[in-house]
């Protein structure tokens, strides 16, 4: 919870608001009533003191006597390890559910008494009023609406360590307690009964398997993904756009401006980097679930509104072009005879008869359908129409059918555009073997980048087939092809069906030609009398610090290459460039990575200007600080001020999603803080402190040295043989989380360029160290400051006025914050090789100089509501990781009949300290 969603009349000593310490109390107490029915009386015992001394200690602000308990845990069987990874994780599950309601429950009392002058912290309608005393004018508001453009993307990253079946259960669990809040008027016996029923769900949560049998499928990804797009996001974005309308009629006189300027993508079976499992028949299904998946929701949503529109044209005169449009219905759509006599007096109910008609034939056969989405908008926009003209105008803007209009405008028949991503290598291979079929070069994959560029143009202009006989072609190369035949066939008869091609490590300009030259194949881009046409978007993705660096100069070439600004021509000039905050992360280390992706933005937007490019940035962001994560509003503020254009797109990724899109409430909380953080940043035009040369230069120093202590450490070799002796990067290896591998070779074979970046976060997460969010900095402004003592005044001076420099600095005290030295020591004791003092060496170097910087004598005193929930989960947490730290040292001297309880014993802590971390990778 954030320190601004927590008011000062409800706190307690504690700093938690007494109706949060209500329901942790209950939960606390439920858990223990069903703990003594279930586990037997010893294991209740050892439960119920281990809840006891964790409550003692959070009440304390004293906890140093975890250490005691090891011994104790180390005599525990296994059976009663895992019933207490067990309770202990279904107890952080539904507290962090509490918080969220919590959030949900500060946020609406804030909304009952916002008023024009005084809006709501982080809503739009305060970003509108913000614009509106700069002095914007009504023209200016005009166009900052117009082009305002953001694009949330799900992606199936595998950071979501529940089962569907546990989330289920939670929110079953959730609902319940909503019914207690305070501001809700139960009865005596319905509180009674209500308890009683969460007491009978907890029971039920911990009789219910945690961790999944087998490993997800692409395609149970696909229908997580539809279950978020299906409800809360479906629920939420007409409520946003209107919030947008709303804000605007309040404070400028520009009519009814307010365009769908907020959809959502997915990658979730379109993405097959590094994932085997997703093939072009899988992307098929996967459209056709989002069509269906729309096409189910509007045809829910058109038969409540055709029970409300009971409109009798015996009592209303209906206007002739309604009359007209059913004549026009009634010569081409079979409507049951019995049904079009039934409703002749309602007109609009037999109009929206025919719509349904029309979805329902649509749906059975899309391809043979002469329906559209453009269709079924101009029939909702007729009903409007013809409300308005009946005299009935309050009617026209009737919810239920303004919804459908945006719904209609924002998920269409598609739900959700379908990003296609494909690493560089992949193409480069079929290149190179159509190439080798077709005579065209033997030895492609070896020839010079202008060798290959050359030879690519080439072809490109060539309006020749390379080669037709598919019996040749390789699986990989089959593979390709059929995805972008399937992405024609697809985009001829839906364009928003399919987002954008992204093209994973992004080196070169031969990277994006390839793909060009695919297209061409296919009969996806082609070229007549200089002038290319197409409707494929290509989306280089820059993840490496080296490529990162290397974007600018990259992108200059492409754009003076004559082919590719032929294909720029084609798409209006646009180009979307994906930043990668994972991998970037994980190769120069947090400071570094955050530098050159500030850095790159700037470059890039300066370079795309230069060349008469409209470009838009996508964030590929993932949830812990160390993937890029953080409060996604303060990293809006933050980022560069050429690169601010009101259009942006960003990733949301694995257990993200389901914190954030769960809850209706909640994703329009998080939804309308992007927005006020978009509104109020976009066209900013005034450099802020960050364009200072000094502080240009002193962050370039401070990356560049903490790059180098980052690289130190894990460029020793022993590293690696500690890391995977004291993580459970092995266990989170085999976790069936998701479809797609976690690493490029076997989780017992893994090294640092093979692991990828989520199972590198997740491992340090799990051990309490967060390494990758804090690592290298102490060491660089430690010798900052030693060299040049105003070099602290300078950084003071940053945190205060540079939106970008403190959002750095939050995010590193926050991850220092919830670091937890003492039990990291703990899980260094697991093997021979010592890194440990290192790495303490170095954090305590961090905390001291970001406590210097931000003037606190404590990590997070800015942001006590956070300050403190860390502290009272860290007695609960570190019991969690006392019983990991067993259990890895009893994997490390098992036999084989004890292998499987084992593995099963360690998902489970991994579960749970993924739950009390509120983190995974």
């Amino acid at each position: 919870m954030t320190e601004e969603e927590t008011t000062a009349g409800d706190k307690r000593k504690r700093g938690i608001t007494v109706p949060l310490q209500y329901k942790i109390d209950l939960i606390s107490r439920l858990v223990r009533q069903v703990v003594r029915q279930q586990a037997g009386n010893v294991t209740a015992r050892l439960i119920e003191d281990l809840m006891d001394r964790c409550e003692a200690a959070a009440r304390s602000d004293q906890w140093r006597s975890h250490t005691g308990l090891q011994p104790r845990i180390e005599d525990l069987d296994l059976e009663q390890l895992v019933w207490v990874c067990r309770v202990f994780t279904a107890f952080f599950h539904l507290v962090n559910e509490a918080e969220r309601q919590e959030i949900t429950r500060i946020n609406r009392l804030a909304a009952q008494t916002e008023t024009p002058d005084n809006p709501r912290k982080g809503s739009i309608l305060e970003a509108v009023y913000h614009l509106k005393q700069q002095g914007k004018s009504e023209h200016d508001m005009q166009l900052l609406v117009n082009e305002l453009d953001i694009e949330p993307t799900l992606t199936a990253h595998p950071t979501e360590a529940r089962r569907g079946t546990i989330l289920f259960k939670q929110n079953r669990i959730a609902g319940l307690l909503e019914r207690l809040s305070q501001d809700r008027a139960l009865s005596e016996q319905a509180m009674a009964e209500t308890i009683d029923r969460i007491a009978n769900e907890v029971a039920l949560l911990l009789v219910t398997d945690d961790v999944r049998s087998d490993r997800l499928r692409v395609q149970d990804e696909v229908q997580n993904g539809i279950y978020y797009q299906t409800h809360a996001i479906w629920d939420t974005l007409p409520r946003i756009i209107d919030d947008l309308r709303k804000a605007l009629d309040t404070y400028f006189d520009v009519g009814d401006l307010a365009p769908p300027f907020l959809r959502f993508r997915s990658w979730i079976g379109g993405d097959r980097d590094g994932n085997p499992f997703v093939t072009h028949e899988i992307t098929a299904q996967t459209l056709d679930a989002h069509r269906n998946a729309a096409l189910d929701n509007h045809i829910k949503a058109l038969e409540a509104l055709w029970r409300e529109l009971s409109i009798s044209s015996q009592r209303v005169a209906v206007p002739h072009c309604l009359m007209e449009d059913l004549q026009h219905e009634a010569e081409t759509v079979a409507l049951d005879p019995d049904e079009r006599h039934r409703y002749r007096f309602e007109p609009f109910r037999l109009k929206i008869a025919y719509m349904l008609e029309h979805l329902k034939q649509f749906r059975v056969d899309p391809e043979g359908s002469v329906y559209s989405v453009s269709r079924f908008q101009d029939d909702l926009n007729l009903l409007k129409k013809s409300l308005a003209d009946s005299g009935l105008g309050a009617l026209s803007s009737y919810r239920s059918l303004s919804d459908l209009i945006v719904r209609s405008r924002v998920f269409g028949f598609h739900l959700a555009a379908l990003d296609i991503r494909q690493h560089s290598r992949v193409h480069e291979a079929v290149i190179a073997e159509l190439f080798r079929l077709s005579g065209v070069s033997e030895n492609y994959q070896t020839l010079a980048e202008s060798e290959k560029v050359a030879l690519l143009e080439k072809e490109l202009a060539n309006p020749r087939p390379l080669y037709r006989d598919p019996e040749d072609f390789s699986d990989q190369t089959v593979e390709l092809l059929d995805v972008l035949k399937l992405m024609r066939r697809v985009i001829r008869k839906d364009e928003h069906a399919i987002g954008a091609y992204i093209i994973s490590m992004t080196h070169s300009v031969s990277d994006l030609l390839e793909v060009l030259l695919l297209a061409k194949e296919v009969g996806m881009w082609r070229m007549k009398d200089g002038v290319a046409t197409t409707q494929l978007d290509l989306v280089p993705l820059f993840e490496t610090i080296e490529d990162l660096e290397a974007a600018a100069q990259l992108m200059a070439s492409l754009y003076k290459n004559a082919l590719y600004r032929c294909h720029l021509e084609a798409r209006g000039n646009f180009q979307e460039i994906m930043l990668g905050y994972s991998d970037s992360n994980k190769d120069g280390g947090f400071w570094m990575a955050n530098w050159a992706l500030h850095k790159g933005q700037e470059l890039l937007s300066e370079v795309s200007r230069q060349n008469n490019i409209k470009v838009r940035f996508f964030h590929g962001r993932g949830g812990s600080v160390g993937r890029g994560g953080g409060r996604a509003n303060q990293a809006i503020f933050a980022i560069p001020i050429q690169s601010r254009s009101g259009s942006m797109r960003f990733t949301e990724q694995g257990e993200v999603i389901s914190f954030r899109y769960a809850r209706p409430f909640i994703a329009r909380r998080h939804l309308e803080q992007i927005v006020n953080a978009v509104l109020q940043t976009a066209h900013d035009t005034e450099c802020d402190m960050g364009c200072s040369p000094p502080m240009q230069a002193l962050m370039e120093r401070i990356a560049t040295q903490s790059m180098q202590a980052y690289r130190t450490l894990i460029d020793d070799g022993k590293l690696w043989q500690w890391y995977k002796q004291i993580t459970p990067i092995e266990h989170i290896g085999n976790l069936p989380i998701a479809s797609r591998p976690v690493s490029r070779v076997s989780a017992s074979e893994v090294n640092f360029d093979d692991l990828r970046a989520i199972p590198w976060v997740f491992s340090w997460t799990q051990t309490r160290y967060n390494l990758p969010g804090w690592y290298g900095a102490g060491t660089a402004i430690e010798e900052e400051i030693t060299k040049d003592p105003k070099a602290l005044e300078l950084l003071q001076a940053m945190w205060q006025s540079w939106p970008f420099f403190r959002t750095v600095i939050e995010n590193v005290q926050l991850e220092l914050a919830r670091t937890r030295m003492e039990i990291a020591k703990t899980y260094s004791g697991l093997s021979e090789y010592q890194f440990h003092d290192i790495i303490a060496a170095e954090f305590e170097k961090t905390r001291a100089v970001v406590l210097k910087i931000t003037g606190h004598e404590r990590l997070l005193d800015n942001h006590r509501a956070i300050q403190e929930s860390i502290v009272l989960r860290n007695p609960y947490t570190d019991v969690l990781n006392l019983i990991q730290i067993e259990l890895l040292r009893r994997w490390a001297g098992r036999t084989e009949k004890q292998s499987i309880p084992l593995r099963q014993a360690l998902f489970l802590s991994i579960n749970g300290i993924a739950a009390a971390m509120q983190s995974t990778g």
